[in-house]
Parts: C-alpha cells; structure tokens; sequence
C-alpha cells in the first residue's frame, strides 16, 4: 500500500493530555468529513476544521514511511512519541504501518474523528466526534470535543468508554466566548477538563 502524507514534522504536541510532550507528527492527507478545499467547507461535515491536509508527498510502503518518521527522531531512541493525525489518518493507518512504526521503538497516538475503527495495536487513541457524523469508535484513552458545536453536546457523548474527557474552544472569531462557556461547563461538570490549543499560543507547528 502506498501513503499519502501532508507533513512529518518534530514539535511539541499542543492540546490534550499529552500537552507538551516532543512528538513526531505524521499528518495524512484525505478526511471522510471535508474535501480540504475551501469551495467545499459550506457543504461539508465538518465545517470548522483548521487544519491544511492537501498535497504532500506519497510513500512507496509501510518500511518507507516509518524510515522517514524515524528519522525525524535522529539518534534519540528513548521517548520516540508519534501522533498519526490529518485529516483523518484511519482512512490510511493499517497494521503494516503500524507494524513498521513500532519495531522501531516508538509509542504510538492517533487523533481520530471516530467514523472508522481503530486498531487495538495503538498506545494512544484520541477521539474527537463531529456533528451529524456516525461515530463508531466509542472508547479509548481521550475524547476531545470541539465545543460548542451544534448538534453535538458533551451530555450525549459523555457516557462513552473514554479514561479523559477534554472541551477543547473552537477557533474561530468567537474563540473568547468559546472560551469562557467551555471554562464555565468544566467547572459545572468535572468529568470534563479543559483542552488549549497551546502550540498556536507558543507558536509552534
């Protein structure tokens, strides 16, 4: 199988439980919920997304692709954190890359809209439902909710098989009220604690 992948870079991871770990990101190209292409957002699942997931580089197997992200690592070998990410990486993620990532000694994230199964030979599964969408991935490690979003409450996602509950603001030009009522629900329902998108406040990738 071949690999279309936007990015592989080394930075620190921004949001979530694992805030501030070194982590080497792989972002695939492709998501089943937005095209990517601006002339699409109106029309898509997922409207808000802020992330760019077009174009990239293609990867001939699964040993080409785990090289590449290894060697982001250079010589470090203890520690190695991965975040597979997109776009939505379980259009692409399958065992043979899977396989291939952790013989070289590396634990393994994956964020996730949870429309897709994922494999148990993961270390790290992040989940984060979208409005209007079929979630299959009920359970995991995180559940990160882009609040508020319509149609989509964290009352009917809070029942499901997760160890951590994150609100995390939606970044858009009301980020500051988003802000505000994901602060207020957290302090009203503890389950849920707050996610930052850190790295676009220290500036990094």
């Amino acid at each position: 199988m071949t690999y279309a992948v936007k990015e592989i870079f080394r930075t620190l991871q921004g949001e979530g439980a694992n805030t501030g770990r070194v982590a080497v990101f792989c972002r695939f190209t492709g998501c089943n919920l937005w095209s990517g292409r601006e002339q699409d957002r109106a029309k898509a699942l997922c409207r808000f997304c802020d992330t760019e997931f077009l174009g990239g580089d293609t990867f001939a197997d699964a040993g080409v692709l785990a090289t590449a992200i290894e060697e982001c690592w250079g010589d470090e070998r203890r520690r190695r954190f991965v975040v597979f990410t997109g776009g939505e990486p379980l259009l692409q993620l399958d065992k043979s890359l899977l396989d291939a990532v952790r013989e070289r000694s590396v634990y393994i994230a994956v964020e996730t809209n949870g429309t897709i199964a994922a494999s148990e030979n993961i270390n790290w599964l992040c989940v984060s439902p979208k409005a209007a969408t079929e979630v299959v991935q009920r359970k995991g490690d995180e559940l990160k909710l882009v609040f508020p979003q319509a149609g989509l409450s964290p009352e009917q996602v809070a029942h499901w098989d997760f160890d951590r509950f994150y609100l995390q603001p939606k970044h858009d030009r009301f980020l500051s009220q988003n802000t505000a009522a994901a602060i207020q629900y957290c302090l009203e329902h503890p389950q849920w604690a707050l996610s930052i998108q850190t790295h676009k406040i220290i500036g990094v990738p």
